[in-house]
């Protein structure tokens, strides 16, 4: 897929509020400091289009990207939110939540988890959340170029080991780089995939 347009669309904590169209949309979404902004920069080759921050916890609204002018990308605030209130992380909570059961738009969400870390139990819950609930979802580890190749195997075989714990098969999944571009096609060629099967059906 090659991105020819990429705009900003509208911010907000309301559902209802989100764009009306029936557009296909593809939620990201991350632990704070996962590097998601950087990476949908990555993906529409846009430097700016997604806010980056050094402080964790900058997203905190739902923001709606429209690509090609034909699918939505939807950037979704963290799941784990350094330096931000307890009754803040309620609402941000609430809306996550609202967002993914009332959204019939939504195709499939993308759970970003780093690389680097060993399994995070606050990402292997999220990811049971939505299994539980029925949301489709493709793993992408991010920030790929920190690590040798083998330590990147490692780690994900962790994550398929303890995942194989409580599902039949593991999730469709992607490595990422966004410094170094890499996983960008693999990503954009499984959007358009779906994008097309919705045409034809």
């Amino acid at each position: 897929m090659k991105i020819k347009s990429a705009e900003f669309v509208v911010s907000n904590s309301d559902v209802e509020k989100c764009p009306k169209s029936r557009l296909p949309e593809y939620a990201f979404i991350g632990r704070s400091n996962v590097g998601k902004s950087s990476l949908i920069n990555m993906l529409t080759s846009r430097k700016s289009l997604a806010k980056t921050s050094g402080r964790p916890g900058k997203t905190q609204l739902i923001n709606h990207f429209l690509i090609n002018k034909n699918w939505h990308l939807v950037d979704l605030p963290g799941y784990g939110y350094a330096r931000v209130s307890k009754s803040s992380k309620k609402v941000f909570q609430k809306f996550i939540t609202q967002y993914f059961g009332l959204r019939e738009q939504l195709v499939t969400a993308f759970v970003l988890v780093d690389i680097r870390h060993k399994p995070q139990p606050i990402d292997l819950e999220f990811m049971q959340w939505l299994g539980e609930n029925g949301i489709p979802f493709s793993i992408i580890f991010t920030k790929a170029d920190k690590l040798r190749p083998k330590a990147i195997e490692n780690h994900v075989e962790d994550y398929k080991t303890i995942l194989l714990e409580t599902w039949e098969e593991v999730p469709n999944y992607f490595i990422t780089s966004s410094s170094k571009d890499i996983g960008r096609d693999d990503v954009l060629k499984y959007i358009d995939g779906l994008n097309e099967n919705m045409e034809l059906n």
